[in-house]
This record gives C-alpha cells, sequence and structure tokens, in this order.
C-alpha cells in the first residue's frame, strides 16, 4: 500500500516572552491509504500538536508533513477533523442538515449532490430523522454523530480525530466506537485517531502509535493483529488483546518515566 500520509523529522517548538517549550522533538511515521492507526501517549506528550500540525493548522518549526505525497502547509482540502468539544464545533443556530451541508458548500457542489451526501451521511451514522432537529434538542452522542457525519459528508481522503468520545458516557462510547469503526470499513477512508484509552486504541486500530513524553518521539509502532470484525464484547475478552494491552500500557508507563525507547518494543 502507499502511505497517504507521511511525518518527516516533524519538530514544534513554542516560544513566547522568553519562555521556550520543546512540545515535539522528532517524530517520524507514516500511516498507508486506509490504514486507521491510533495514537496515544502520556498527558502532555504533545498528541494534539501533533493532531495540528497534520492537520495545517500548526506551522512545524522543522520537518514536513504530507498528505498523499503533497506537502501540507495549510488545512489541506483532502482532510476532515472531529475534536473532542463537539458542542463548540456545531452551530447551535442551525438544523443539523445545515451543519453538514455548511462545508459542502465551501467545496462548490450542486445543491442536489449536497443534498445526498448529507442525507447518506445521516444515514451512515443512525441519524436519519434528525435532519430538521438543532443540536441543542439532542444529546451528546447524537452531537458526535452530526459531528462525524459531517467529515464523512465531505468525502474526505484523511479523517483525524482528537478523543472524540471524552467527554460521553461509556455505553455512548462503544456505540461511537462500533460506528467509526463500521465506517472506516465500509468506506476506506484513512483514519488517525488519538485517545488516552488504551483499550480503545487496540480495539480501534489496525496500528497504535506510542509516543513519549515530551519533546515527542514515537516510543513504540504496535501492530494489532486482531480480526476485522470485532465485538465490545468478545474482542476485548481475548488473549491477544490482553496481549496488545499491555505492550501498549507498559510503552505509555516507559514515556511517564521519561525513557525514550520503550522495552515493549524490543
Amino acid at each position: 500500500m502507499t502511505d497517504m500520509v507521511s511525518v518527516k523529522g516533524l519538530n514544534k517548538v513554542y516560544e513566547s516572552a522568553g519562555r521556550r517549550v520543546e512540545a515535539i522533538g522528532d517524530i517520524t511515521f507514516s500511516v498507508a491509504r486506509g490504514e486507521f492507526a491510533c495514537i496515544v501517549g502520556p498527558s502532555g506528550a504533545g498528541k494534539t500538536t501533533l493532531l495540528k500540525c497534520l492537520a495545517g493548522l500548526l506551522t512545524p518549526t522543522a520537518g514536513e508533513v504530507l498528505l498523499d505525497g503533497v506537502p501540507v502547509t495549510g488545512p489541506p482540502p483532502g482532510m476532515a477533523v472531529v475534536f473532542q468539544e463537539y458542542g463548540r464545533s456545531l452551530f447551535p443556530w442551525k438544523t443539523v442538515r445545515q451543519n453538514i451541508d455548511l462545508p459542502l458548500r465551501q467545496k462548490k457542489l450542486p445543491r442536489a449532490e449536497r443534498d445526498r451526501l448529507v442525507t447518506d451521511s445521516l444515514g451512515a451514522v443512525g441519524l436519519a430523522d434528525a435532519g430538521d432537529a438543532y443540536p441543542w434538542q439532542l444529546s451528546g452522542g447524537m452531537q458526535q454523530r452530526v459531528a462525524i457525519a459531517r467529515a464523512v459528508a465531505y468525502e474526505p481522503q484523511v479523517l483525524l480525530m482528537d478523543e472524540p468520545f471524552a467527554a460521553v458516557d461509556a455505553q455512548t462510547r462503544a456505540d461511537l466506537e462500533d460506528l467509526v469503526r463500521s465506517l472506516w470499513r465500509s468506506l476506506g477512508i484513512t483514519t488517525l485517531f488519538v485517545t488516552h484509552d488504551i483499550d480503545e486504541a487496540v480495539y480501534l486500530g489496525e496500528r497504535v502509535l506510542v509516543l513519549s513524553a515530551s519533546p515527542t518521539c514515537v516510543l513504540d509502532d504496535v501492530p494489532i493483529g486482531l480480526p476485522a470484525e470485532r465485538d465490545q464484547v468478545t474482542s476485548r475478552s481475548t488473549s491477544a488483546f490482553a496481549e496488545l494491552r499491555t505492550r501498549v500500557h507498559r510503552g505509555i508507563q516507559d514515556a511517564k518515566a521519561g525513557r525514550r525507547t520503550s522495552g515493549a518494543a524490543a
């Protein structure tokens, strides 16, 4: 498979009022076309900074990000982002359909094509009858489904997700995990998913990248050899899942201890 996302020698330093913070030290990795990769690391590891660099929202201090071989110098047209704070990403005065339609207008698509994409994406996330509702009339989990539908309707090459389920309850989180994995399998969108939850990373991903503490590097790159068909109960209770979880957890502990290489990768 060819690389859809390539990160080469990425470094990010924040400087202000004489204070210098090296958030990202040196990160190099690639994600193949159609792959689902999760990113984990201790608090303060620069996961969100990395995602913003990937999305073209932050300019790296050094290194580069390539999307399908093209350098990212600003928000690329082939990328969609779903954030944790879904409430802030939806306009409360617009209906669900209008919220999803907004980025499609920026693509200058014909009205009929936009209507089809909005309808299809709402159906894909189980909200076919919610198009005329307003976000404030929906539960948190339903609002996040709207945010996912908006990203899917955009037909991105790459989908970035920054802890998108952190603010919902456990059952809703499980439902959304299954939804995102189902959409990934049916649509084949290259997906990078940032999470604090080790179990979530192992359950969702085909790979898990474990980041060190700041200044950040990649401590471990864990291939997830679980079956493509996954179930919240069965998959999580297997010995293979437990072994993968242990390896990722060990990597996080190495990161917290300040180690720059992981014993888990040895």
